[in-house]
């Protein structure tokens, strides 16, 4: 059986998230389905009216329960969102397991490695079992076990950055 593609947009620059999500908006006009699951960034999509009104063909999960950024949080609360990162990372691997979706987004995941949240072993394992599902992965830091899986890797850098008014 065919493997799903990797996708992942990495690199210190900002839109690794943006471009994921237009990456799920292209899918979802194709008529297939999605499901992104976010790490670490509080909120986050969360609160977009917008993603939920493409709401069946994309479906947005968060399993973190505070609404402030994962770095900012005390150590107490973060030992706490920790067993919530790991449903999520558990929630992917049913995901990739049953093939529900025909794309998951997993924004953030490879910071969730870089802060020893998740082992590299883990996510690769994770990446080698699923089926024909597509992935897409985000991060700033990108292990080479991890890139060498990817069917595209764009590394993303910001040149220059104006907030949107």
């Amino acid at each position: 059986m065919a493997k799903g593609p990797i996708y992942i947009f990495s690199g210190q620059g900002k839109g690794k998230t943006s471009a994921a999500i237009g990456k799920a908006v292209q899918a979802a006009t194709e008529g297939k389905s999605v499901v992104i699951i976010q790490f670490l960034k509080g909120r986050g999509l969360e609160d977009s009216e917008f993603l939920r009104r493409l709401e069946p063909e994309i479906k947005l999960f968060r399993f973190e329960k505070s609404g402030e950024n994962f770095e900012f949080l005390p150590e107490e609360k973060k030992r706490e969102e920790i067993a919530n990162i790991k449903n999520g990372i558990n929630f992917a691997r049913k995901v990739l397991a049953t093939g529900e979706c025909d794309l998951l987004v997993l924004d953030e995941v490879l910071g969730l490695v870089e802060k020893g949240i998740v082992e590299e072993e883990e996510l690769t394992g994770m990446l080698k079992n699923r089926e024909e599902t597509g992935v897409i992965l985000t991060g700033i830091v990108l292990p080479d076990s991890v890139c060498v899986m990817a069917d595209e890797v764009s590394q993303i850098e910001t040149v220059k950055f104006k907030v949107w008014e």
